[in-house]
C-alpha cells in the first residue's frame, strides 16, 4: 500500500531484458533505506527490490507490466516518481493507494493557471473507469484531486512544490502516464454493476 506522496525522483541507470522480464536499475536517494524484497512504487507501479548495489537497486517488471503501464516505454536516463510503502500507525497524506495500474491515460493539454498547471488527460473508456468531482487519482504514481469529470476524462491542478519534485515537469501533451483509479470508488461501481 502507498499513498501517492512522492519521497524521490529516480534515474533510469540501466534496462536489462531477460525473456519477458525486464530488469530497471534504478539510482536514487532512498537507495540506503531500502532492502531487498521491499515494495517500491515506480510511477504508480508496486515493484519488488531484487538487488541493492551503493545508490544503485534494481527491480524486475513482468510482460504484462510492461503491456499495461508506462514502464515498457522507459528509456536509460528517464526520470521516474518513487514511493515507498506506507508504515502502519502514520498519517496517510494522500490517499490509499495500491500501486496496481488500473490503465493508461494521455496528457491532452497542459495550461498555466495563476502559479500552478492544470493538466488534461483521457483515457480509453473500453475498461469503464471512472473519476469523480473532487475525488482522487493516482497520475504515474502522485495522489491527487480530480478537478474537472468528465466521461474518459479529467484534470488535475499541479502546485509548484508537486510541479518541482515530481515528473509532472517533465510531462506535456502527448506524454503516456499510469493510472490507477481510487479503489474505493472501483469497489462501489463493482456493486453498483452486480447488484
Amino acid at each position: 500500500m502507498f499513498t501517492g506522496i512522492i519521497e524521490d525522483l529516480g534515474k533510469i541507470i540501466n534496462i536489462e531484458k531477460e525473456q519477458d522480464n525486464v530488469h530497471f536499475t534504478i539510482q536514487s536517494q532512498i537507495t540506503h533505506e531500502l532492502k531487498i524484497d521491499q515494495s517500491v512504487s515506480h510511477n504508480g507501479v508496486c515493484l519488488t527490490v531484487v538487488a541493492i548495489e551503493s545508490d544503485l537497486y534494481t527491480v524486475t517488471a513482468i510482460n504484462e507490466t510492461l503491456e499495461k503501464t508506462n514502464l515498457g516505454s522507459l528509456e536509460v536516463g528517464d526520470i521516474i516518481n518513487l514511493e515507498r510503502a506506507m508504515v502502519l500507525g502514520t498519517r496517510l497524506d494522500g490517499h490509499i493507494v495500491q500501486g496496481h495500474v488500473d490503465q493508461t491515460g494521455i496528457c491532452e493539454a497542459v495550461k498555466e493557471e495563476n502559479g500552478s498547471c492544470l493538466y488534461d488527460f483521457s483515457y480509453d473508456k473500453a475498461l469503464s473507469n471512472i473519476t469523480i468531482e473532487k475525488g482522487s487519482i493516482t497520475v504515474n504514481g502522485v495522489s491527487l484531486t480530480v478537478v474537472n469529470s468528465n466521461q474518459n476524462k479529467f484534470s488535475v491542478a499541479i502546485i509548484p512544490y508537486t510541479y518541482d519534485h515530481t515528473v509532472f515537469k517533465y510531462i506535456k501533451k502527448g506524454t503516456i502516464v499510469n493510472l490507477e483509479f481510487d479503489v474505493i470508488g472501483k469497489y462501489v461501481k463493482r456493486l453498483t454493476e452486480v447488484y
